[in-house]
C-alpha cells in the first residue's frame, strides 16, 4: 500500500513539473529568437508531442485492468473518454485503438508482454514517428490477408517504421500500398466469413444542401436483389417525381419513357425512395418502440402556414416543408405540430406505466432523440424515460415528466451511487453525471435541438439563483416548435 502511494505521489508529481513547465515555457518572451531558433524550438516541441501520447496510451491501458465503464457510470470505455474529456466518439475510439495496439500489455498471470505493435511503439515513444505515421501503420497491418504468418507480419511493421522514420504519411501509405499489392498480388481466395464480415451499408451526415451520401458494401444476395428491383424500378419512365403521377407498378407510357431526362443514377436514387414508400405503406414492418415503423415529421404551425422553413424527421433528417406535406400524401405519417404548446391535452397520469403512442409522438417531437448529453441516438431508436422520477417511485406518466433515452443510457439511471440521474426542468430533461465523469459539463443534450443554442445571451436572462448557477447554462427558450 505504501508503495503504490508513492508511486501516485511521483507520477502526480512528475506530471505537476511538467505543466510547469509548460507554464513556464507559455510565459517566456520570443520577440528576439531568430527564425533559426524558432525552427530549433518547434523542432523539440513537435518531438515532444509525438511522444506524449505514449504515455496516455500507457496510462489508458493501465485503467482499463483497474475497472469498468459501468463502475464508473458509463456503458462503454469510448462513453467514459467523450463525457470525461468533452471529445467527439471518433476521437475516443482512435485513442482507445492506440492504447491497445501500442501500450505495454499484461499477460493472465501478470507477466509483462509487449504492444501488439511493438515497432511502432517504440517509434512513437522516442518521437520519431507522429500519429499520422501510426494511424497509416495500423490500417495496413490490418489489411494484411489472413495468410500472412506472424513473423511476416512483424517484420513488414519494421520496415514500415523505417520508412516513416524518413518519409510524410502520404509516401508512407503509398509505400504500404505496394508493399500490400507484393504480399497478395492475386488476390484472396473468395472467402464467406470475411465477405459477411466486410457487409454493410452507411448513410453519412446530410450535408449543406440536405442530400446525403450512402455507402454499401453488398454481399452476392444483396446485390442481386438490388438488380432485379433496379432493372424494375430503376428503368426510363419509372418512379420519376418530375411526372404527374409516377409510374411505380405496370408500364410506364412512351410520353414517360421519352420525356425521362434523368442519369442512371438518378433513377437508381428514385427507384430506393419507391421501395422504401412502398415498404412504408404496406403496413407490414411491425412497430417501432410502440409505433408503426412510418415516418414522424415535427414542425411549426407557422411554417405549414408559410410553405417556408422545414421539418424534422424522428431520425434528426431536415427536410423542406414543401417536401413534408408532399410525402403526407403517400403514407399515413405522423406530423407533430407545436405553436408553443406543452402537449398538456396528452397528459396520462400514473394510471399505467407504458407511455401511449401519442406520448410518444409528442415526445419525438420535443426531444428530437436521446435526451442524455452527447448522444446522438435519434427518435426511431429511443424508450420512453420517466425523467422526473422513476415509475417503481412513484413517478408518473405525465407527458410533463418523460423523456427520451435510448436504450443503453436509459438503463445507466438510478444505477446505485454510480448511475446518473435525471430532472425534468422546465420541459427540459437533465442529466447529472455521477462523480467519475462530472466535470460541470453540460446537463442538457443540444445535439437533436441545437437551434436552442443560438438564442442570444441577453434575451430571457436567468430570473432564479439556480437559473444564474447551473452548470448547463442559461435555460432553453420555450418549445415554439421544431
Amino acid at each position: 500500500m505504501y508503495v503504490r502511494t508513492m508511486q501516485a505521489d511521483v507520477v502526480a508529481e512528475t506530471i505537476a513539473r511538467l505543466r510547469a513547465a509548460h507554464d513556464a515555457l507559455a510565459a517566456l518572451p520570443i520577440e528576439t529568437l531568430q527564425s533559426a531558433e524558432l525552427l530549433s524550438a518547434m523542432d523539440e516541441l513537435e518531438g515532444l508531442s509525438c511522444q506524449l501520447p505514449a504515455q496516455r496510451e500507457r496510462l489508458l491501458a493501465r485503467l482499463q485492468t483497474q475497472t469498468a465503464p459501468r463502475a464508473m457510470g458509463a456503458k462503454s470505455w469510448n462513453e467514459v473518454l467523450r463525457v470525461r474529456w468533452r471529445i467527439g466518439s471518433a476521437e475516443a475510439g482512435k485513442r482507445l485503438a492506440d492504447a491497445a495496439d501500442l501500450a505495454p500489455r499484461r499477460s493472465l498471470t501478470g507477466d509483462p508482454m509487449a504492444p501488439l505493435m511493438p515497432a511502432t511503439a517504440a517509434a512513437q515513444a522516442a518521437g520519431l514517428i507522429n500519429p499520422e505515421h501510426v494511424a497509416v501503420l495500423r490500417d495496413t497491418l490490418a489489411r494484411l490477408p489472413r495468410s500472412v504468418d506472424a513473423l511476416t507480419r512483424d517484420q513488414l511493421e519494421v520496415d514500415l517504421v523505417r520508412v516513416a522514420l524518413g518519409v510524410g504519411p502520404k509516401e508512407l501509405k503509398g509505400t504500404a500500398e505496394r508493399r500490400l499489392f507484393l504480399l497478395d498480388q492475386d488476390g484472396a481466395e473468395p472467402d464467406e466469413s470475411e465477405r459477411e464480415a466486410r457487409r454493410g451499408a452507411t448513410m453519412a451526415r446530410q450535408q449543406s444542401n440536405g442530400t446525403s451520401r450512402m455507402t454499401a458494401d453488398l454481399t452476392p444476395e444483396g446485390r442481386a436483389l438490388f438488380e432485379a428491383a433496379w432493372a424494375k424500378l430503376a428503368g426510363p419512365g419509372m418512379c420519376n417525381p418530375a411526372d404527374a403521377e409516377p409510374c411505380v407498378f405496370g408500364t410506364p407510357t412512351q410520353a414517360q419513357i421519352d420525356d425521362d431526362q434523368r442519369t442512371p443514377a438518378q433513377r437508381r436514387h428514385d427507384a430506393l425512395v419507391a421501395i422504401g414508400r412502398i415498404a412504408l405503406m404496406g403496413g407490414d414492418l411491425g412497430r417501432l418502440n410502440g409505433l408503426p415503423v412510418t415516418v414522424i415529421v415535427r414542425t411549426t404551425l407557422q411554417d405549414l402556414e408559410s410553405r417556408a422553413g422545414v421539418g424534422v424527421t424522428g431520425g434528426g433528417t431536415i427536410i423542406p416543408i414543401k417536401d413534408v406535406i408532399r410525402m403526407g400524401s403517400h403514407a399515413n405519417h405522423y406530423l407533430a405540430i407545436f405553436d408553443r404548446a406543452t402537449g398538456s391535452a396528452l397528459d396520462l397520469f400514473r394510471t399505467r406505466r407504458v407511455a401511449s403512442p401519442a406520448q410518444r409522438v409528442m415526445l419525438m417531437a420535443r426531444d428530437g432523440g436521446c435526451t442524455k448529453p452527447g448522444c446522438t441516438v435519434g427518435a426511431y431508436g429511443c424508450q420512453v424515460h420517466h425523467a422526473a422520477e422513476d415509475w417503481a417511485s412513484g413517478g408518473l406518466t405525465n407527458v410533463d415528466d418523460l423523456g427520451l433515452a435510448c436504450g443503453a443510457d436509459n438503463r445507466m439511471v438510478g444505477d446505485d451511487d454510480r448511475g446518473w440521474t435525471t430532472a425534468v426542468v422546465d420541459g427540459v430533461v437533465e442529466w447529472t453525471p455521477p462523480p467519475a465523469l462530472d466535470t460541470g459539463q453540460s446537463r442538457v443534450n443540444y445535439h437533436h435541438r441545437p437551434e436552442l443554442l443560438l438564442r442570444p445571451p441577453d434575451d430571457d436572462p436567468p430570473t432564479t439563483e439556480r437559473d444564474a448557477g447551473h452548470p448547463g447554462g442559461p435555460e432553453p427558450p420555450d418549445a415554439t416548435a421544431v
